[in-house]
């Protein structure tokens, strides 16, 4: 069943790449809180760069920050939500770890990762009451994209990709997400779910 009792909300600061730091801050959380019902995995960077100039940090950051940092969270709070048999498990994967983008080969691996390992965990947990799934943002007004988002000669260029010709709000993934967190998401697992305004259609 859907967790009735009220949704408390904590903010911890953790270095997600640290597996020994998640370990530490999902111990405490568990120690507080009876269970953790929903976990989002929305840490995110990036260092682009084409690839013969990509330096060695700035793969590894992005694939520690993206993919690995899934790992560490998804390892210690999904074992109780097994247990309750009951859990939803959201990770934020992107439009580019299904098409590529060129200048973000460590970014795309990273998100593609994230896909691969979503539809692993869904089989995995699915005999539990478990769902994992994920969610393709295409481009969304964010921190992470007011480079060109406030550009108008670059922001039309990147308009150009996507047929609604709109950059999407954070709202929009928002929504997608506790969609897939609710009741009523209950018979959908392992599924990729583009918000991206028609780009990988």
């Amino acid at each position: 069943m859907y967790p009735s009792r009220p949704s408390p909300a904590k903010a911890l600061a953790v270095d997600v790449t640290d597996g020994a730091a998640v370990a530490q801050a999902a111990a405490a959380l568990l120690a507080e809180f009876p269970s953790i019902d929903i976990l989002v995995n929305n840490a995110g960077i990036t260092r682009d760069g084409l690839l013969f100039r990509m330096s060695d940090a700035d793969w590894n950051d992005v694939i520690s920050t993206n993919l690995t940092s899934c790992f560490h969270w998804t390892k210690p709070l999904a074992r109780p939500m097994t247990r309750a048999r009951w859990g939803r498990i959201v990770n934020m994967a992107s439009v580019s770890g299904l098409l590529g983008n060129a200048g973000q080969a460590n970014y795309a691996a990273a998100k593609a990762g994230m896909i691969g390992l979503t539809k692993t965990l869904a089989r995995e947990f699915a005999s539990r009451g478990v769902t994992v799934n994920a969610v393709a943002p295409g481009f969304i007004k964010t921190d992470m994209t007011t480079e060109f988002v406030n550009q108008p000669e670059m922001a039309a260029k990147v308009l150009e990709a996507v047929p609604l010709k709109r950059f999407g709000d954070p709202a929009d993934i928002a929504n997608m997400t506790a969609y897939l967190c609710s009741e009523e998401a209950g018979y959908i697992t392992g599924q990729v779910f583009t918000v991206d305004g028609g780009m990988a259609m």
